[in-house]
């Protein structure tokens, strides 16, 4: 079982333990499997207020 470290695997699209794919192929890491499996909202969640926040600017 992971050390409390888990990941969100980008080329298979799924939450993995410590032990998984390379790190090039994954975000994290995060603390709990709930947590990852939020990654990819959270990631857009995040660009949209970027891109929000730079059209503010212009």
């Amino acid at each position: 079982m992971s050390d409390g470290q888990w990941w969100f695997c980008l080329k298979h699209m799924r939450v993995e333990p410590d032990r998984g794919c390379p790190d090039k192929d994954r975000m994290g890491p995060y603390a709990s499997e709930q947590e990852a499996a939020g990654a990819l909202q959270r990631a857009a969640d995040r660009n949209k207020a970027w891109d929000e926040a730079d059209l503010d600017d212009d």
